[in-house]
């Protein structure tokens, strides 16, 4: 009898006959596969970003500005300034930059808009401020999105645009898609995409090296990994992107002084109150994506159409946000684009004192 309960015990921890060690043995077995299933899980919850907020739906920011819906159901809001549009002369919308909304418009002198008859329009690209988000956004959605906010209110067949930083990449996109809508456009310190076809090997790396290495790994993660793109800049073991940070060492002489501007920004809470995946990453996961074209291999789309259409690209020599390298040889390829150098500036030139108005006067005028 005791022999037989003593039996009994052997087998009761697995299956009919096992002994203790071989279930022991199966479970050290299973460990690594369950350990990876447990890691994976982990890192999927980890970088999956949080659903953006909806302005004016519960739990999201209240609605404060005017909107226009869009075709496809989405909101963008806008602010308008300068003469009213029915009287003007010169209708401009101008696109803002990474971690901006539609208050970080050129700051143009109430003089030169009121002495030249322009009306002034800017407005929080999707996933910013109060424009609701856009998750299938792409190169080309912002562009006919411009296009239909232009129709929403009314601004005719055509236009001026004017885009800073990651809005000036965006005018690119613009000048394929929608050529016939545009007047004339000003490119301001445009980000540029470091896999766009016809970029010399040497200009890229001479490009690429201008960045500090952790902006490097960023920009690399958002246009190979794009998915990672949400952890990568939210995680704290490594440096992530020096723009999205606010990192000061990106700031150039000229920037230092310029950066208080920005940092006086009453409303900067607002500009990533719907979170920051679908403004901020998804912002570096078009613009430095991969895209289907390149505006180095664009024909001049107003040729044909005499001297009325002008495209201005400016940029400073000095910009740390933006390497000059990629913008310097654009300007090379494309020899219907008016390029701009400045010796000394940096990103934030647009913001310096008088130099809106020189913007402005050199794109509807021709001043240089």
């Amino acid at each position: 009898m005791a022999g037989t309960t003593g039996g009994a015990a052997a087998t009761a921890p697995g299956k009919k006959g096992e002994t203790p060690a071989a279930t022991r043995s199966g479970a050290l077995k299973r460990l690594p596969l369950a350990l990876l299933v447990f890691f994976a899980a982990l890192l999927y919850s980890q970088i999956q970003p949080p659903p953006s907020k909806v302005p004016g739906a519960p739990g999201g920011p209240p609605v404060t500005a005017p909107r226009t819906r869009l075709r496809d159901g989405r909101h963008l809001a806008y602010l308008e300034s300068g003469v009213p549009k029915e009287e003007a002369r010169y209708k401009i919308i101008f696109v803002h930059g990474f971690d901006c909304c539609r208050y970080d418009v050129l700051n143009v002198s109430q003089g030169l808009l009121q002495e030249l008859g322009i009306y002034l329009l800017s407005f929080d690209r999707p996933g910013y401020a109060e424009s609701d988000a856009h998750p299938a956004r792409t190169e080309k959605s912002i562009a006919l999105d411009i296009a239909e906010l232009a129709d929403n209110l009314q601004l005719g067949p055509k236009f001026h645009l004017i885009g800073f930083s990651m809005g000036g990449e965006i005018m690119w996109s613009c000048l394929k898609y929608i050529p016939h809508r545009l007047a004339g456009v000003a490119i301001l310190a445009p980000v540029g995409n470091y896999w766009w076809s016809g970029f010399p090997a040497d200009v890229v790396e001479e490009a690429w090296y201008v960045q500090f290495p952790q902006d490097q790994r960023a920009v690399w993660v958002a246009h190979h990994l794009p998915w990672l793109t949400h952890w990568w800049n939210t995680q704290n073991l490594f440096h992530s992107s020096s723009v999205k940070g606010k990192n000061p060492i990106i700031l150039s002489k000229e920037d230092t002084a310029l950066s208080q501007k920005f940092l006086d920004r009453t409303y900067k809470e607002q500009v990533r109150q719907l979170g920051e995946h679908d403004s901020l990453h998804r912002d570096m996961m078009v613009g430095f994506g991969k895209w289907g074209w390149s505006p180095l291999e664009m024909e001049n789309p107003f040729a044909g159409a005499g001297d009325e259409v002008k495209v201005h690209l400016w940029h400073g020599v000095e910009d740390l946000f933006v390497p000059v390298q990629l913008s310097r040889y654009i300007s090379k390829k494309l020899p219907w684009v008016i390029y701009h150098e400045l010796p000394t500036a940096g990103h934030l030139f647009p913001a310096a004192d008088g130099m809106p108005d020189v913007i402005v006067r050199s794109l509807l005028l021709g001043d240089e």
